[in-house]
């Protein structure tokens, strides 16, 4: 079992142990709130074991079927927790609004806010820890299931101010007015995951921060006679894709030519670490080395070291 692996099987037991006091509490308490809060308990659940099957495929090595590796595997994964979020927000509200047309007053409160707030200190925990560990190991399911730990966290704040509130005024509508704004803020988290997951597998280019890094290395090295074009770039998960066609003069040599495109990719690696490059040397002044021109799109321009368009996206 691999690290992440481990590290993804955490949110499951967690879960577990989550979903179970917060059932506790919505049997003692009645309250819708904290009904659908513990609906999306049970969505963790699920979501825990979803992630721990696609981190499990993600960190397989790459094969003669698929030479690139596995890592978008956790797109898929991003995408069905974003599905599975998405889902509890419409029970959640089908069941608020059933409730705000019959309110009824909340029972044993104070034990049923104390098991919430118990359950909701160790989500709040727990996703912090995710956040962090996911962008430590550039994991994007990791980070999903962080968000998705913190969004469970303001939901339960939510159900636990509701019924405090219905509580304390006697206004049982409350409680399932709570409900539907956690509802809202439930779905517009799945949302999220879902666009994503849906830019991952659409092979979207890599952060701006990373794409200007790239820029710049490519653009430091016009003072020795060399430009660039056909810049692509696509983020899978943990792995990003660089490739760029490099012009150098038309009568350096063969060994001239790699030499710099040693150099070249050595400080691409440096400035977006876990990057695979893929260059394509060219000779300036060669008509035949601009054809592939007409498939790339205008781009604004970089620094200005660059003399010819550049295509930051596959």
């Amino acid at each position: 079992m691999t690290t992440l692996t481990r590290l993804a099987a955490l949110p499951l037991a967690t879960a577990l142990v989550v979903i179970a006091l917060k059932l506790i509490a919505w049997r003692l308490t009645s309250s819708v709130a904290l009904l659908s809060d513990a609906l999306e308990s049970l969505v963790n659940v699920a979501s825990g074991v979803v992630t721990l099957v696609f981190i499990n495929l993600a960190s397989q090595p790459p094969d003669e079927e698929h030479a690139y590796g596995h890592t978008k595997a956790e797109y898929f994964a991003s995408g069905i927790v974003g599905g599975l979020v998405v889902f509890a927000a419409l029970s959640t509200a089908v069941v608020a609004a059933q409730r705000l047309a019959a309110p009824r007053p909340p029972e044993q409160v104070e034990t049923g806010l104390g098991l919430t707030l118990l359950a909701t200190a160790l989500n709040a925990g727990l996703g912090l820890a995710l956040l962090y560990l996911g962008r430590q190991r550039h994991s994007i399911a990791l980070e999903a299931e962080g968000h998705h730990l913190l969004t469970d966290v303001w939901t339960s704040l939510g159900a636990v101010a509701g019924l405090g509130l219905s509580a304390a005024t006697g206004w049982h509508w409350l409680d399932p007015v709570v409900a539907l704004v956690i509802a809202a803020n439930i779905g517009r988290a799945g949302w999220r995951l879902l666009r994503q997951s849906a830019d991952g597998l659409l092979d979207v280019s890599i952060a701006p921060p990373q794409l200007q890094r790239v820029r710049a290395v490519l653009d430091s090295y016009a003072s020795e006679g060399v430009s660039y074009h056909a810049l692509r770039t696509r983020q899978a998960a943990s792995r990003c894709f660089i490739s760029v066609h490099v012009l150098v003069p038309a009568h350096w040599t063969v060994k001239e030519g790699h030499m710099l495109l040693e150099r070249l990719e050595a400080d691409l690696r440096a400035a977006v670490p876990h990057a695979t490059i893929f260059t394509h040397l060219e000779p300036a002044g060669e008509p035949s080395a601009m054809e592939d021109q007409a498939l790339d799109r205008p781009q604004r321009p970089s620094t200005g070291k660059a003399s010819l368009p550049l295509r930051d996206s596959a």
